[in-house]
């Protein structure tokens, strides 16, 4: 059975990390990794691969600062290309980005059976890229692994029951990925010791809502300097930040290090007292990590931690996030519940994946 596995972002790369090496541990299925170039920075892209001990990309398409239409017209383009040579049995994506919907878009034209981790996540936010991106992933797709029952809930309301596919409730392979390597960064990393770190926020901005916006980023970051004068904020800055900081103007007393690779993320999370954030994904990391996390957005696809209070919205307004910011520190929540699964997601959706389908009849 021959497999397409579709990376281009950064959280991709720990995902398709956890069912990689699942799926390498069946006989029979030969993997092709392609890696689109969506997140083509050092620390983004190459040294997280070498981290999680990643396969060799076998297609490196290099795309990336493109518009969203130039970039998905040119990854649907490429793959096209890719499925026709190798004729693979299924492709498999993740999450909700460019990436994600190109490679899905491109094998459903072929008749390709598509397998969608992290299906069913829904910000009702259609302003968003990524929400329109999981929409229609999730539409075409034939199995749906879900991390979450909130996310099967979703399908279910939507009407996938009608659908020709499976919705599987798999687990988080964020979760299995948090749990295998968060011992290996603890002898890897010494990001801790070498920035002499010990109480501190840690704080992550890139999504284009916040820091495309000058006012916005602003008030944020007035929000940040205020809290940094209370306990020291952390902010590894992604490239896009640091860009429109530079071309704003926007002055700032936080710390700003370089991009963190993976295990160094680990390490923060580890030793923060709280999380600050627009990632989806850092959003959970924060929840395993057993960290109260501010979220500096009006939505999140991870409803169920903003239910049970691991998580609060907070927007861009400066007072709203310092007030949120002096409250959570107060009201540290019990860590109580297991949300995403039990660290098996990965073995449980390289298994679904490698059954062979059931041939409907009339």
């Amino acid at each position: 059975m021959k497999i397409i596995n579709v990376i281009g972002a950064r959280p991709q790369f720990v995902k398709a990390a956890v069912v990689s090496r699942e799926l390498r541990k069946i006989a029979g299925v030969d993997e092709v990794i392609v890696h689109t170039g969506q997140h083509f920075d050092r620390a983004l892209s190459g040294d997280i691969l070498e981290e999680l001990g990643f396969p060799e990309v076998n297609y490196n398409l290099g795309i990336n600062q493109l518009t969203h239409g130039a970039m998905t017209g040119r990854m649907l383009e490429e793959i096209e290309k890719i499925l026709l040579a190798e004729k693979p049995d299924m492709l498999l994506v993740y999450g909700d980005t460019n990436s994600t919907v190109a490679g899905a878009l491109a094998a459903r034209k072929l008749n390709i059976r598509i397998a969608h981790v992290e299906a069913g996540m829904r910000s009702f936010n259609m302003k968003m890229p990524e929400e329109i991106n999981r929409i229609l992933t999730d539409r075409i797709s034939d199995l749906l692994f879900c991390s979450s029952e909130t996310s099967v809930q979703h399908l279910q309301h939507e009407g996938f029951g009608h659908f020709p596919c499976s919705v599987i409730n798999s687990g988080d392979v964020m979760y299995d990925a948090f749990l295998h390597f968060k011992p290996l960064a603890a002898q890897h990393s010494n990001i801790i010791e070498a920035l002499t770190l010990k109480d501190f926020v840690l704080c992550t901005l890139h999504r284009e809502s916040n820091v495309d916006h000058p006012d916005q980023l602003a008030s944020i970051l007035k929000a940040l300097d205020k809290i940094n004068a209370e306990i020291p904020v952390v902010l590894p800055v992604h490239p896009r930040t640091a860009k429109k900081l530079e071309q704003f103007g926007i002055p700032t007393a936080i710390r700003m290090i370089p991009p963190a690779t993976y295990f160094d993320m680990l390490q923060l999370l580890e030793h923060c007292s709280m999380v600050i954030t627009d990632s989806g994904g850092l959003q959970k990391e924060a929840y395993f990590s057993e960290k109260p996390c501010l979220t500096v957005r009006y939505e999140t696809e991870w409803t169920e931690l903003v239910d049970r209070g691991y998580n609060k919205l907070v927007g861009t307004d400066t007072d709203w996030i310092l007030n949120n910011f002096r409250w959570m520190m107060d009201n540290v929540p019990d860590f109580d519940l297991s949300l995403y699964g039990n660290g098996k997601a990965g073995a449980l959706i390289a298994e679904h994946m490698t059954r062979k389908p059931v041939i409907q009849t009339a």
